[in-house]
């Protein structure tokens, strides 16, 4: 089969991740103040609502989401069919999320927040990891994976716009429009709900699924097959470099509206500042994939974090008053934030290659699921970290923050994720899979293949 996807089809596979990430990027940015400063929940109950989601529920149903479409076979394909089962239920859900009613406490507050999570969490697995999963069947070129991923990364960009840019604009025109405070989150919940509904439905309808790239599915048992996957050592890499970065981000991410609130006293501005960080991201997606081809995709990576650490340390030392250097912080960070989007995700197919020659099996779905789980299990945990560190230094919300609060936000937005993303740095440099390791091994997969079609002959 031609390795080479038309642009059509990258697109059309794309624009299910803008809803993806317009979900994501609405959780991720603004779930823990819609919690504290809409709802009224105690930020501490909050995070550990999370983190008892992340850890029943969640820690389950990735890797089985991505077993059985592994195993799936129907007229829609085995991905595409949980696309369009999770879609219509996951616009709901989000929907629900943004809905709470104000004023609860203790186990109610505790319950409300970890029963819409695993509402949202579960129909997103459903729809997200098999959709993931799909990357590696469409082609198994080391540089068009990186240009497939870099377009469907531009989408996620957008999407990721969409949330951090306009959930606070997108409120206050419903709150100008006459709905209170909590009407207003809810609505927007509803339309966000609503386009990524709608988005990852026209994926599912127009992108083909290749069943050819796909080989048979494993035949190890569930727990097995998981198992298994922690023998593969890239893999290993790989996923302890991705969770100390995802971790910085989302702890980064989830405190800017409160460092540019109260830190800087520019609350009007948290949605530009936003803006012009993901919109940098966006726009150097694609330097980002030629430097991929030129120095491979660890070393990339490595890069971009170490730009964004710099970056961000820089942000603790702005002084307690609005200040414009708060958008040299957001581009420069943006810059370097650009190889999160697209080395990872361009890195975990080589890496199931590499599992392929180790079991002598394709199990994309295991290995999407398992990569789901650590995405959304170190959003939430730097979500719940974020919560416990306002907590820890006595944040309230909606007053003037003491000194000690303001160090407190000031720590964990910059000196703490700098902190971990320059201990993800060693394990990207030395990257065991390059572009060269990578041709070699496709070549030996495919020798294995031809050799095995002949003696079955």
């Amino acid at each position: 089969m031609d390795q080479k996807l038309t642009l059509s089809s990258k697109f059309r596979y794309g624009l299910a991740d803008m809803g993806f990430a317009l979900i994501t990027s609405a959780m991720q940015f603004f779930l823990l103040f819609y919690y504290t400063d809409v709802a009224g929940i105690d930020p501490g109950i909050a995070g550990l609502a999370l983190m008892v989601g992340k850890l029943t529920w969640d820690a389950l149903n990735d890797p089985l989401f991505g077993y059985w479409s592994d195993r799936t076979r129907s007229r829609f394909g085995r991905r595409r069919i949980y696309m369009l089962l999770g879609a219509v239920p996951l616009g709901f859900a989000a929907w629900i999320m943004f809905s709470l009613p104000k004023g609860l406490t203790g186990v109610p507050a505790f319950l409300a927040v970890l029963l819409t999570f695993w509402l949202v969490d579960t129909f997103q697995t459903m729809a997200n990891v098999p959709y993931s999963a799909l990357t590696p069947e469409m082609t198994r070129d080391y540089s068009e994976r990186a240009s497939l991923t870099s377009i469907r990364m531009a989408f996620s960009v957008f999407g990721y716009i969409l949330g951090a840019a306009i959930t606070t604009i997108l409120a206050g025109v419903f709150q100008g429009a006459g709905l209170n405070l909590q009407q207003a989150w809810s609505a927007t919940g509803a339309v966000f709900g609503a386009i990524a509904m709608t988005v990852i439905l026209v994926t599912a309808f127009t992108v083909k699924e290749h069943p050819e790239l796909a080989g048979e599915p494993s035949k190890l048992p569930a727990v097995k097959a998981v198992l298994t996957s922690f023998k593969n050592k890239p893999f290993i890499i790989l996923m302890i470099a991705f969770i100390l970065s995802s971790f910085s981000f989302t702890v980064l991410t989830a405190l800017v509206p409160y460092f540019i609130q109260y830190q800087l006293n520019m609350k009007s501005q948290v949605s530009f500042v936003l803006f012009a960080m993901l919109l940098t991201i966006g726009i150097f997606l694609i330097p980002a994939k030629l430097v991929c081809d030129k120095i491979n995709k660890g070393p990339t990576y490595a890069l971009g974090l170490f730009i964004s650490s710099v970056a961000v340390i820089f942000g603790f030392f702005l002084p307690h008053g609005a200040t414009p250097l708060i958008y040299v912080v957001a581009i420069v960070a943006g810059i370097g934030f650009s190889t999160q989007w697209v080395c990872p995700w361009s890195m975990l197919p080589d890496v199931i290659e590499y599992d392929e020659k180790m079991t002598g099996e394709r199990r994309e779905g295991i290995y999407y699921g398992l990569w789901n789980f650590l995405t959304k299990f170190t959003g939430a945990l730097g979500v719940a970290v974020s919560g416990w560190a306002l907590k820890l230094y006595g944040y309230v919300p909606n007053v003037e923050q003491t000194a000690h609060a303001l160090f407190g936000i000031r720590l964990f937005f910059a000196i703490v994720p700098a902190v971990v993303i320059l201990l993800s740095l060693p394990f990207l440099i030395w990257y065991p899979i390059t572009r060269k390791k990578h041709a070699a091994l496709v070549k030996e997969l495919a020798e294995q293949k031809a050799a095995q079609g002949k003696g079955a002959a």
